[in-house]
């Protein structure tokens, strides 16, 4: 919950616009101010402050305790212009706060937290349990000395600029039980997991003394533990339930048929006649696959009343499949924003990484090839992923138009996460500049004939032709395929008239780009070349005002038209 207080009209105007954005998020303290701040801050987990900077730093400095668990604080001041992360930047979410504060409330942002100025994370925001000389490592590399990470246990993660192995600061990503030496930080993988079986009304005490005796003599650290897996049966069993509220990780179920498939090596009849399948813990951990590093052992109780069995889970890789958009930066969305910032590897066309090279953070790994290359990318974007890298494979426009996605995702199995970024794609930047050429049915046509042959691109021409659709070319006309874009308009010639309207968009949306509203007849093909797309309208598109556009075809419009009082009282 975030806590909202003013102490003026203007601050509460503000506050009330917040708190009506975000009601199910916020709430509003009043009173006395010192008063309220008091409240918020002993009740929520992040404040937003419409007040002095320094009025807020005499509230709050008495209540701070921890870092790690003090509220995040968040200043505005009464005209709203600025949105300043006071307290608690990182482990209090005030920075990510500020900017979406910002966002809502058409206020400049202010983080002064020396990673995020110069663009690199902190090692207590990778969502990592964290431990060690944190203040110490940061430092080194805010001072650009080197910092090796010594990874025992594939993760993905995002960009840090890590040196090789041997620097006097190391960063180590590891699941193994130990503390932290002088200038060294452990980072803690949810790599764990931990299949749990247990007989009715198995205790909790036995239950967590097992576990964490398992993970304590294998010489592992719960701070890595990821989840408690068993069989659906035992999915409300309290012994379980509790001790995963008490380790603060989930219980996973599965069902007796998915248990049974999964070899292991002590199968058990009693597991099998209680609910059926020879196998729980040892099952349950195996099921998404790892390397088991404890065999099922029993609880110390008389009888034994738990199992449990503990397997690493590598870290899955993660592929964003990312639009940039038309070319303009401001049309590059923020979810394709963050996720440049969030690749630890970033694949892609030379000229499309130049256009947001400037956007990444530092220590991103770049993958960029030229033209032509587009399965040698793909293959290279899974092979990362698959290496448990962050990987982002960028492409114009929206990723899944005639772009990287499909190629991408043919190559891909279930062994990673991929994520789609969509963008705006050069249609519909295309139809923005012309007006509204895509206001019905419409249809996109690549002609080039790389991957299509000639005879099937034709077949679709005319078959838009014939339905009277909106038709936007793609790919229409370079060098040595000059012929394809004539033939075309052709085809459509034969369905439409002479005078319908025809956009010709050439780099949309970029500095340098150039629009033309012309027709059929008069379309020059030498006007175009493969940074152009070209939108040919249908029986009904019209230029109206120097605009092209399309009707929908309400029936409001006819009547009108037609002057129709039909309705009327």
């Amino acid at each position: 919950m975030i806590g909202l207080i003013s102490a003026t009209a203007a601050g509460a105007a503000a506050r009330d616009r917040l708190a009506a954005a975000w009601p199910d998020r916020t709430r509003v303290y009043d009173g006395p101010v010192g008063d309220a701040v008091r409240r918020a801050f002993a009740e929520c987990e992040q404040l937003v402050c419409f007040l002095a900077t320094g009025a807020v730093v005499r509230l709050v400095a008495p209540l701070l305790g921890d870092k790690a668990s003090d509220p995040g604080v968040v200043c505005v001041d009464e005209a709203g212009r600025f949105a300043v992360s006071l307290v608690g930047g990182h482990g209090g979410g005030a920075n990510e706060l500020a900017l979406s504060v910002g966002g809502l409330l058409g206020a400049q942002p202010v983080v002064t937290t020396a990673t995020d100025a110069v663009g690199i994370p902190g090692l207590d925001t990778l969502g990592l349990p964290v431990e060690g000389d944190v203040a110490g490592v940061t430092r080194a590399l805010l001072d650009g000395e080197p910092v090796s990470l010594d990874a025992e246990v594939a993760w993905p993660l995002p960009p840090v600029p890590f040196a090789q192995r041997g620097a006097a600061h190391t960063v180590r990503l590891t699941d193994r039980a130990a503390e932290p030496g002088a200038r060294e930080v452990f980072l803690r993988p949810p790599s764990l997991v931990v299949g749990v079986g247990a007989s009715k009304g198995a205790p909790v005490d036995e239950v967590l003394e097992l576990v964490e005796g398992v993970l304590r003599e294998a010489g592992l650290s719960v701070r890595s533990l990821a989840e408690l897996a068993t069989v659906d049966a035992k999915a409300g069993e309290p012994g379980i339930v509790e001790a995963a509220r008490r380790l603060g990780v989930p219980v996973v179920t599965y069902s007796a048929e998915e248990l049974a498939g999964v070899e292991v090596p002590n199968p058990s009849d009693a597991p099998l006649a209680a609910v059926g399948t020879p196998s729980v813990a040892e099952a349950a951990a195996l099921i998404g696959g790892g390397e088991l590093l404890v065999p099922k052992r029993k609880s110390a109780g008389v009888p034994a009343t738990a199992t449990c069995a503990v397997v690493r889970r590598p870290g899955r890789g993660r592929l964003a499949v990312v639009g940039l958009g038309p070319g303009a930066r401001d049309l590059l969305t923020p979810r394709a924003r963050a996720e440049l910032e969030r690749a630890s590897v970033l694949v892609g066309l030379d000229q499309y990484v130049d256009q947001i090279r400037d956007l990444l953070r530092p220590g991103t790994r770049i993958l960029e090839s030229g033209l032509g290359a587009e399965e040698e990318r793909a293959r290279t974007a899974v092979e990362e992923a698959r290496r448990g890298q962050a990987v982002a494979l960028i492409g114009s426009g929206d990723a899944g138009v005639y772009a990287m996605a499909s190629p991408a995702l043919a190559e891909a199995s279930d062994d990673i996460d991929v994520v789609g970024v969509p963008g705006v794609t050069a249609a519909l930047a295309a139809g923005a500049i012309l007006g509204a050429p895509l206001g019905h049915d419409h249809v996109s046509i690549s002609l080039s004939d790389l991957h299509t042959p000639w005879e099937v691109i034709e077949r679709r021409v005319r078959a838009a032709a014939e339905a009277d659709i909106v038709v936007t070319f793609y790919n229409p006309r370079s060098r040595g395929r000059d012929w394809q874009l004539p033939k075309a308009l052709s085809i459509l010639a034969g369905h439409r008239e002479p005078t319908t309207p025809v956009g010709v968009v050439r780099n949309a949306s970029r500095p340098d780009g150039t629009a033309r509203l012309t027709t059929l007849k008069e379309l020059d093909p030498a006007w175009v070349d493969m940074m152009t797309v070209v939108t040919v309208g249908n029986t009904a598109t019209r230029n109206i005002a120097g605009r092209m556009v399309t009707p929908r075809g309400y029936r409001w419009q006819e009547d009108s038209r037609s002057g129709s009082t039909e309705g009327a009282l």
